[in-house]
């Protein structure tokens, strides 16, 4: 069981350290409001997770899977709202632009513990994720539910942790980020991955 164990979190470290649009949005928080908010951002994704969690142990996350036209709205919703933020992180870029001219840049609206949670809870990757792949790993000594229940609070800790370190490693390059071409650059960058990762959610299938 231990042996077991150990090869789920290996594997679930694995997909929580894979780029995807959790990054991004975190990536997107930190840089522009800094890594107090890129923190509040984690906490809302990790919130979406425990939520998809309980979803999973009680059945629901396993009928999204399952049902082409909830995945559909869903996968829709988040698509949209990925798209929003990453419009507005290209926004940004041009404000930070007017800000170099005398303009003062806004700083970015929206609570970012909420901006988390929404970007995970609307991307129905994470129910399939957790009804398809989960099972598999769950360690054999355990019940059915308390081995998901357990697998789901260990990947909240994976997530919690790679994250935030993420964020702090970005803290400590925070004089190169808030160079004002860095910042631009950045705004850019991540608006037209948290964009791409819209259109790519809303290109997925069950």
């Amino acid at each position: 069981m231990f042996v077991q164990l150990l090869a789920a979190m290996g594997v679930l470290a694995v997909l929580t350290m894979v780029p995807g649009p959790d990054m991004a949005v975190v990536t997107k928080r930190a840089i522009a409001s800094g890594w107090q908010d890129g923190l509040r951002t984690i906490g809302g994704i990790t919130a979406g997770l425990l939520i998809w969690g309980v979803l999973t142990v009680v059945g629901l996350a396993a009928v999204l899977a399952a049902s082409a036209t909830a995945y559909t709205v869903v996968k829709l919703a988040g698509a949209v709202y990925l798209g929003l933020l990453g419009v507005q992180a290209l926004l940004q870029s041009r404000r930070s632009r007017s800000a170099n001219a005398g303009v003062s840049a806004p700083s970015p609206s929206g609570n970012p513990w909420r901006t988390g949670l929404i970007s995970n809870v609307f991307n129905p990757k994470i129910a399939v994720f957790y009804t398809g792949l989960l099972p598999t790993l769950a360690p054999s000594g355990f019940s059915p539910h308390m081995g998901m229940v357990l697998l789901v609070l260990i990947h909240a800790a994976l997530t919690l942790a790679w994250l935030g370190s993420y964020v702090l490693v970005l803290a400590k390059a925070r004089a190169f980020f808030e160079k004002p071409s860095v910042r631009r650059t950045m705004d850019r960058i991540t608006g037209v991955v948290l964009i791409g990762f819209g259109i790519k959610v809303a290109a997925s299938q069950p």
